[in-house]
């Protein structure tokens, strides 16, 4: 049985459990996306966030002192994890209906699996601080903490360049899309859209109102991408999202070329925030990616 804490393994877990619950704050901003919701979804995330630094800050102290029970925590943190993705996917699940236009079961993985890795940032970034503490081992306590500190943070850099994903901005050109109706039928850059405008004012109110941007590939083979139904559907609804929809939203794609359209009558009548979002939607893990597209970002590497 392990006796009380020495001040310098109080100093250790302290220090990295700061640091690691620093980590999971730093990867739960609130983006564009506004997910997840403030103030509820911030406190759901950083609890887990600081459950998962407080095992791994603990994790060294009690292999030091001989305790190896306490270390079997950390088999039964990971499968809380993969709890946490299955709890965020039922979540987003029901929410479908809500929404203007729906995720998407790729988009909904995608984002429970990314909620689910960052956990893993915070164990591992206090899990590297108290090794270095535990390396460094100096008899100056401010040495061993700044030295843990430094390594942590270097740790939360290169998890976030290895773990950021690309935009549809990095393989497209986006641009706004030119709407006609024809005999009710919607195109948008000569790209047939939908039939679905049978009522003249419904065709009116699209001329005045519609919004549209077309996607073009920068490369023949990221059409494999761009076209796949989950990725149009994440773009969609991230459109949707931002500027609302007062009535219709549609995504059509080129068979000869590759284009890409997004087309909706939003509330908010922004164009340039229509292409901005679109832009900014992640490429979804789930769709087929050339290697070009699934290099990581590591250490500063584009």
């Amino acid at each position: 049985m392990g006796g009380p804490l020495e001040r310098d393994q109080v100093i250790l877990i302290v220090t990295s459990l700061i640091i690691g619950t620093l980590a999971r704050i730093i990867t739960i901003k609130e983006d564009f996306r506004q997910y997840p919701s403030y103030p509820n979804g911030y406190l759901i995330h950083l609890v887990l966030g600081f459950v998962a630094a407080a095992l791994g800050a603990v994790a060294i102290p009690a292999l030091m002192t001989k305790n190896f029970i306490a270390v079997t925590f950390l088999t039964l943190a990971i499968q809380q994890f993969r709890d946490v993705r299955k709890s965020e996917r039922e979540s987003l699940k029901d929410l479908e209906n809500t929404e203007f236009a729906y995720r998407g079961d790729a988009y909904i993985d995608g984002i429970s699996k990314t909620f689910e890795s960052r956990n893993y940032f915070s164990l591992l970034v206090a899990l590297g601080c108290a090794i270095t503490i535990q390396l460094v081992d100096s008899k100056s306590s401010l040495i061993n903490i700044i030295s843990g500190a430094i390594v942590g943070f270097i740790l939360i850099y290169v998890l976030k360049r290895f773990s950021k994903g690309k935009t549809i901005g990095d393989i497209s050109d986006v641009k706004e899309g030119k709407i006609e109706v024809k005999n009710h039928e919607l195109f948008v850059d000569g790209i047939y859209v939908s039939n679905l405008l049978g009522t003249e004012n419904a065709s009116q109110l699209f001329q005045e109102e519609g919004r549209a941007v077309v996607i073009y590939p920068k490369q023949e083979h990221f059409r494999v991408t761009l076209e796949n139904f989950g990725q149009r559907q994440a773009a969609l609804f991230e459109a949707t999202k931002t500027l609302g929809v007062k009535r219709y939203h549609f995504t059509r794609r080129d068979f000869n070329d590759g284009r890409v359209v997004i087309a909706l009558v939003p509330i908010i009548n922004d164009i340039d925030g229509l292409i901005e979002v679109v832009k900014k939607t992640p490429l979804l893990e789930s769709s087929k990616k050339s290697p070009a597209v699934m290099k990581s970002n590591m250490v500063g590497r584009e």
